[in-house]
């Protein structure tokens, strides 16, 4: 018996295609399976310079991910799966960037006061092009932020290009503190307006919100704007616990796919603003959990939205490890809007987002915030006298 199954292992392993299909397939697996472990003994054997076939396995799993032509999905190999796992275990660790995905690299969106970015002299706009030597063109974002963030007190080589120039600094990451929310009391008109500025869905986010919103109203706030420009998103559930900050009841968002159940999150609780007139201010920077809210407040005539079109990310991702030590990273589902909109892109495309009720854009050349004064002009123009 023993010889039966050394022989079976070596057949099925090495020589599999000397076994009938019937035997072959509950051996090796079946035939697209097969003929792929069978594409990579052959490079292993032929190919006129030794590659370790655990390199080989990474290239072909990568292949695979990047013929989806989708820009949400992406391959971890075990060593970019465990820096991306340290990344995340140090959540407020790292230079204080708030970046966006780059053709070259990582955009510079926002710099964090007194982070060691901030010190090292990075600036909005910038873009990041490599890190510790590593070209960054072409990698994922989370790869890219993964080699960029780390532990306190470590140290990373960062590139960027800013007006075709080429910047060079070491910078010595530290913890930072990400201000998640801010707010503050404006007037326009006569009219107090409460401004609530979220910079992203972490986790305990919608405490953050409800807060503020009771703050702003001890202090007289008739109307709210809720700044979601350059959010990038976050956790869906607390999508749904802000959203429910002006909405009573109802839905709020759908996801479907085809290996997750369908859902609809509703709104939950009593809302903190459960009457008073609402802009949500947006940008193309205003993508997924964001849009999420965003979609919800203006589909059930909730919220006028001000700014321009958001990012377009209708689809959410889940991580699946792998036996190697690495993991996937692929869309599951869409998300749709109370009406049944999709937010769009499909993962493969960019998609059209949301289109703002009232259309608003800061001018780079003026220190003014014109987006913000114009959502304070929409709100304040329903103002209760």
């Amino acid at each position: 018996m023993v010889v039966v199954l050394l022989v079976g292992a070596w057949v099925g392993g090495r020589h599999s295609e000397w076994l009938p299909g019937p035997l072959r397939d509950a051996l090796v697996g079946d035939g697209d399976t097969a003929v792929v472990q069978e594409a990579i003994d052959r490079v292993h054997d032929t190919y006129y310079r030794e590659i370790p076939k655990s390199a080989l396995a990474d290239d072909a799993i990568a292949g695979v991910v990047a013929k989806l032509g989708d820009r949400f999905s992406n391959y971890f190999d075990p060593s970019e799966y465990k820096r991306f796992k340290d990344a995340q275990n140090s959540e407020f660790s790292g230079v204080g960037l708030q970046v966006a995905r780059h053709p070259k690299g990582l955009r510079v969106d926002a710099v964090y006061d007194g982070s060691p970015a901030k010190r090292a002299g990075l600036r909005p706009g910038d873009v990041i092009v490599a890190a510790d030597g590593h070209d960054l063109a072409g990698m994922s974002q989370d790869a890219s932020v993964a080699l960029v963030k780390g532990p306190p007190g470590s140290e990373v080589r960062l590139t960027w290009v800013r007006d075709g120039r080429r910047h060079t600094k070491t910078v010595s990451r530290s913890t930072v503190t990400v201000p998640v929310v801010a707010s503050q009391l404006r007037t326009d008109g006569g009219c107090k307006v409460g401004v609530v500025r979220l910079s992203q869905f972490s986790s305990g986010a919608h405490a953050e919100v409800y807060a503020a919103l009771r703050k702003l109203q001890k202090r007289g706030a008739k109307v709210f704007v809720l700044d979601l420009r350059d959010n990038g998103g976050g956790l869906v559930s607390e999508a749904q616990l802000i959203a429910s900050a002006f909405l009573k009841d109802g839905p709020i968002v759908t996801t479907r796919g085809r290996a997750v159940k369908e859902q609809t999150l509703r709104a939950t609780g009593d809302p903190v603003v459960p009457k008073a007139p609402v802009a949500v201010l947006v940008n193309s920077g205003t993508a997924s959990a964001s849009e999420i809210v965003t979609g919800a407040l203006q589909d059930r005539d909730r919220a006028k939205v001000v700014g321009t079109e958001t990012f377009g990310k209708g689809v959410f991702q889940e991580v699946l490890e792998l036996s190697n030590g690495g993991a996937l990273d692929i869309t599951a589902g869409q998300y749709f809007t109370p009406k049944g909109r999709n937010l769009g892109g499909k993962g493969v495309s960019k998609g059209k987002g949301i289109v703002p009720d009232v259309r608003a854009k800061d001018d780079p050349k003026t220190r003014k915030d014109e987006g913000l004064d114009r959502a304070m002009a929409v709100a304040g123009a329903k103002c209760p006298s």
